[in-house]
């Protein structure tokens, strides 16, 4: 029975995070590349940990605020309530991996519930430092 109720959470933890369709998401090596282009440039938001921010983060990018909780929810619809709908904005976090994330899942729901078409989400199988930081991706300390 223990085995089985494992299972049943397992899965749907699983069901929630695979819920992000593949065509949303973005590989950390794709979203460096196209920084290094300079075209294309998005917005790109931490919806994260603010200890994880300051310690690393992609350069250009903002901190938002947890997307697991209310007000990090709330900080992000403020931070984007007069773009354009079609802005292209990128999220990520890198707290856990990524089947484990409390903070991608809702902060992508909220942006797609306001309208917004251009959403992609920064895949990170394991965690920022192993997926991007130690990939060699530039990264920026502090705020």
């Amino acid at each position: 029975m223990f085995l089985f109720a494992v299972f049943l959470i397992s899965a749907s933890a699983f069901a929630q995070w695979s819920s992000i369709a593949p065509g949303r998401l973005i590989s950390p090596e794709d979203l460096a590349k196209m920084l290094q282009s300079g075209r294309d440039k998005p917005l790109m938001l931490q919806v994260g940990s603010h200890m994880l921010f300051l310690q690393a983060h992609i350069p250009g990018s903002e901190y938002i605020g947890p997307g697991a909780n209310d007000a990090g929810l709330q900080q992000l619809r403020k931070r984007v309530e007069g773009l354009p709908r079609n802005k292209f904005i990128v999220l990520y976090c890198g707290c856990c991996p990524w089947n484990h994330c409390p903070n991608v899942k809702p902060a992508d729901d909220a942006l797609h519930t306001m309208g917004f078409t251009n959403v992609k989400v920064l895949y990170i199988a394991d965690n920022f430092g192993t997926n991007w930081v130690d990939k060699g991706y530039p990264t920026a300390k502090g705020e």
